[in-house]
Formats: C-alpha cells, structure tokens, sequence
C-alpha cells in the first residue's frame, strides 16, 4: 500500500512568536515543514523543539535566509525548488518594526520595505512553479491593522524623503494586503485555481516584536506587551487560513479573527495595487509571472 505524501509547507520568521507557534502546528497536523529563518543557531533550536514535539515521523527542515537580503532569497528559493517536488502552502509571517535612523538593505532598499514586503513578494514569485505543482496550494500572507497608519507614495516606497518608523511599518502592512488582492486578481486573470491567496491582522501579538526598534519605540512596545495576546491566541487565524476547509476556494480576502473584513484606506485601489505591483518587480528586478 502507497504512503500518503505529506502535504509541505514553508513558514517565514518562525523561530519566534506565531511564526513559532503556525509552524509547530502545522507539523503536528502532519505537515512536512520548512522553517525559513535568518539565525542557524534559532533555527537548529526551534527545529528541534518541533521534532522533539511531534516525532521522527514528520519531518522538519531549516532554510537559512535573510529576507532583507535579495541574493540570500533568490538562493533560499533555488535550494528549495531543487530539495522539494512542490509547495502546498506557505505562509509569510516573517515581519519587522525598524526604528530610527532610517537602515537600508545590502541592496540598498530600506529595511521596513524589503524584509515586510518586496522579500516575500520576490519569495513567492521564485516557488510560484512549485506552488502550481500541487493540487491546492494556499499562500497566507500576515499582514495587520496597522495599514490603517499607512501613507504611501508611489514614487517613494522607501521613504527616502520623509521616513516615519511606524507610518513605514504601516505602509508595508498594506502593501501585504494589495499584494494578496492584486495575486488574486492575476491568478484569476490567468485561469489558475489551484493556488489561493488570503491575508489576515493576527492581533497585536506578545513576542519579539518591536526588538529592532530603538528609543521611545521599543519602550512603548515593551510597555504595551502586558496587554497584547498570545502568540498562541495570534496563531489562529492564520492556522484557519492555512487549512480550514471552506476558505480553500476564497481568495483575495483579508481576514480578522477568522471573519473577513473589508480593508478601509483610500490607497487600496486596484489601479495602486497594479501599479504597486510593477514597482514591486521594477526593484526586486524580477517579474512575478514569467509567462
């Protein structure tokens, strides 16, 4: 009798927080998961704690990347479409709050920007073909409320001439959101159905989070964590969009405590979303779709 193949699955920044918690999950409902994560140390530790968790049954592998890092994510990429025959659901978690001065990548691409969005964005265009190999694939895409302080410029998506640390997070947490719209639009436009595409606010979530901030920021994160939830409690709806049955047709959506919402700032129109989309690719020097 044949063994059922497990369906794979690859989680960003999931050393820590939901990350953590999203990827320790998914292996125990059998999932063979990838941690994607910048630390080898971290990632070496949170692989064994998972597999000490669930068994040598499930298998649990590590692939180093710093999604800042456009090299590192075009070779992390590479490695997995030689290592895996397909790609059944992957969530980009991974998502950091910068501080001041205003930092910029090796690329030099400013931090927020590029570890938030144009890192995931290129990631998912390079295991896009993995992606349709399988028969239903899901990307969740974490993204959160904080689009709400958005303020973006078309012309500026790295700030370079007026750099605010939370308007920036913000302004990336809504690039998350009509990245997942315009995916959706295109894979639709394209006749693909076999890959959904959702994002979702998990909370304002007690973790690491705010760690790379620096000043009055890192202070007010750290005086807010006694009343912000659980990486446990943040987990869940993007555990729901992952593998709940009834959202594996819906795509498109942003999501709340396992509710779709609609997403309410002036800039997310789907003429900024294409035109968002081509600058996206005009900086990661990459198409998304090379057909």
């Amino acid at each position: 009798m044949a063994t059922a193949v497990q369906p794979i699955a690859l989680v960003t920044g999931a050393t820590s927080g939901i990350g953590e918690v999203t990827a320790r999950e998914l292996a125990q409902q059998g999932y063979h998961v990838v941690l994607l994560a910048r630390s080898a140390e971290k990632a070496a530790r949170t692989r064994q704690q998972i597999q000490d968790a669930v068994g040598l049954g499930q298998r649990v592998d590590v692939l180093l990347c710093d999604l800042a890092d456009i090299s590192q994510v075009q070779r992390a990429a590479a490695e997995f479409n030689q290592r895996y025959p397909q790609l059944d659901l992957l969530i980009n978690n991974a998502g950091l709050l910068f501080g001041k001065p205003r930092q910029v990548s090796v690329d030099g691409l400013e931090m927020t920007l590029v570890t938030n969005h144009l890192g995931p964005f290129l990631l998912t265009a390079l295991l896009l073909d993995k992606l349709l190999l399988s028969p239903a694939a899901r990307i969740v895409n974490v993204a959160s409320m904080a689009y709400k302080m958005a303020q973006p410029r078309l012309d500026d998506l790295g700030q370079q001439r007026s750099y605010s640390p939370l308007q920036q997070y913000g302004n990336t947490k809504l690039y998350n959101i009509m990245f997942t719209q315009e995916l959706a639009r295109q894979l639709r436009e394209r006749g693909i159905t076999n890959v959904v595409t959702n994002s979702l606010h998990p909370g304002v979530i007690a973790s690491n989070f705010g760690t790379n901030a620096s000043g009055w920021l890192a202070k007010a994160t750290s005086l807010l964590r006694p009343f912000m939830i659980s990486p446990q409690k943040g987990a869940e709806t993007t555990l729901y969009l992952a593998t709940a049955p009834e959202v594996g047709q819906v795509s498109g959506g942003f999501y709340i405590k396992k509710k779709a919402e609609a997403v309410k700032h002036s800039f997310n129109t789907p003429a900024n979303a294409q035109q968002l989309w081509q600058e996206s690719e005009r900086l990661v020097k990459r198409n998304f779709f090379l057909y």
